[in-house]
């Protein structure tokens, strides 16, 4: 793929992202839900990276590392919710910390990360 269509695959890999992760809010799956707020966020700075660095994205899922990538200032602010998205990743995935995390993933605490997400997505679309 040239890096034209590696950009798209990542901008529309997370558009679907983002639906899957409204479709778990409406079912009520909080924890999932947030595991694909890191994941819609985690594509779309994926595109934007490799649109600064006209290269393939890296492997990694540390979002404030990939950000860096990207050549767009991030606020301290967007940092600090890259870094809680980033928690949702490993606390969905690895048994030691899915009993605390689902106990964390409220309805009203699920709601706040996905609008935070959905904020920063739609940021970052309007620059790749």
């Amino acid at each position: 793929m040239n890096i034209q269509e590696i950009i798209h695959y990542w901008v529309r890999s997370s558009r679907e992202d983002l639906k899957t992760a409204e479709s778990l809010f409406r079912l009520k799956r909080y924890p999932h839900c947030l595991f694909l707020c890191h994941l819609f966020v985690e594509k779309i700075i994926k595109a934007s990276a490799a649109k600064a660095t006209k290269q393939p994205a890296p492997y990694g899922h540390k979002l404030s590392k990939l950000a860096k990538l990207t050549a767009i200032d991030f606020s301290n602010q967007q940092l600090d919710i890259l870094d809680e998205l980033t928690a949702f990743n490993i606390e969905a995935r690895y048994d030691d910390y899915k009993f605390q995390f689902y106990k964390k993933a409220t309805k009203k605490y699920t709601q706040d990360y996905l609008k935070k997400a959905k904020v920063i997505y739609l940021w970052l679309k309007k620059k790749v």
